[in-house]
């Protein structure tokens, strides 16, 4: 196993990398719905607009692979396309194969640079309704999610954000789960022949918040088992996981133990976020990796016994009362994963 830090556009600097670095990291994720083209690390769009969509190039994607090898660490994947570049794959709409073209493009390309996984969420709501509170030990701030009213999604948004500055009024008509899982279904088949040319594993992230519903819109993976649905849907080594036990913790059946045990087996994870959560939907707070609800060396034991050998990421952190909140957060949870491998990689059994 090994230990990752994701960051996203607004955290991605050499100095948060050489951070990672003296933390133990070894590999990076890149949150890259928002990464702009060679050094333009921070968006200069207007808050919540997607951009217009331009495919990173090759040389794009070598560029940050090449700062991120600078500071000693391995670019490992990439999570999320900018919601420009499919919103209407997302939607059925009239440009989904135009944008399912450049998907192509885009997955060739990063197999090009040697990147070797891409996470997506596939997802019209993205995710939604977290308030932000000192609900941790201490009173660190989290995330939480509790049972919030559910508006509608207006049109010309998708994914949390703007796609299109001058939508017509109104609100995106409700999406029933069986139209969810064709569009899915449209994706993978079409992207994933290109992604297993290209080396690039397709990995989807759950429902976050694993709702059956979201502000009109039916979800697809909101419990554990429904992974093995997708793995069917269009069966290739190349379509897994990228398995968030915090959102399959917050999931209101039991045996997500089980279900990673089953899924490491299959041989189904292409990367791992680990956090911890008190609580389930659709009330649940984010806690310190070592107070919540989750056996966090149940989970390490289950992937070590079954050879997991990729990269495992404390996705998010509380946010400590100190100068460096993100910082300190992050240390915390690093050091908590590296020394809970190390002893479950020396032979402790959970």
């Amino acid at each position: 196993m090994k230990l990752g830090l994701g960051m996203s556009s607004m955290s991605l600097s050499r100095e948060n990398l050489r951070f990672a670095k003296q933390a133990g990291v070894t590999h990076i994720t890149l949150h890259s719905s928002e990464l702009r083209r060679k050094d333009e690390i921070i968006p200069k769009d207007p808050p919540g607009y997607t951009g217009e969509g331009a495919i990173w190039t090759v040389e794009d994607l070598l560029e940050l692979k090449r700062v991120v090898n600078e500071e000693g660490l391995v670019l490992e994947a990439l999570e999320n396309y900018n919601p420009a570049f499919w919103y209407d794959i997302l939607l059925d709409g009239p440009k989904k194969q135009q944008q399912m073209e450049n998907l192509k493009i885009l997955i060739r390309n990063v197999g090009k640079a040697g990147i070797p996984i891409f996470g997506y969420y596939f997802s019209i709501a993205g995710v939604w309704g977290r308030v932000w509170g000192p609900f941790a030990r201490g009173g660190a701030e989290v995330p939480a999610y509790q049972d919030p009213e559910q508006t509608p999604i207006p049109k010309g948004w998708v994914w949390g954000s703007v796609y299109d500055r001058n939508p017509e009024p109104g609100f995106l008509a409700p999406v029933l789960r069986a139209e969810m899982w064709e569009r899915l279904h449209y994706y993978l088949s079409n992207l994933l022949p290109v992604a297993e040319d290209a080396r690039v594993v397709l990995a989807a992230h759950p429902d976050d918040p694993p709702m059956p519903a979201l502000r009109g819109t039916q979800r697809l993976i909101y419990q554990p088992d429904y992974y093995e649905k997708l793995f069917n849907l269009v069966p290739s080594p190349n379509n897994q996981a990228e398995l968030c036990v915090g959102t399959l913790a917050e999931m209101s059946n039991e045996g997500f133990y089980e279900a990673i045990d089953t899924y490491a087996m299959m041989g189904k994870i292409a990367y791992v976020h680990l956090r911890n959560v008190r609580g389930k939907v659709p009330n649940y707070t984010e806690v310190f990796i070592d107070e919540g609800d989750t056996d966090i060396l149940r989970i390490l034991s289950i992937l070590h016994r079954n050879n997991f050998q990729g990269v495992i990421i404390p996705d998010h952190a509380p946010q400590m009362t100190c100068p460096a909140p993100w910082h300190a957060g992050m240390a915390f949870a690093l050091g908590y994963l590296r020394a809970g491998m190390t002893v479950v990689e020396r032979g402790w059994e959970g």
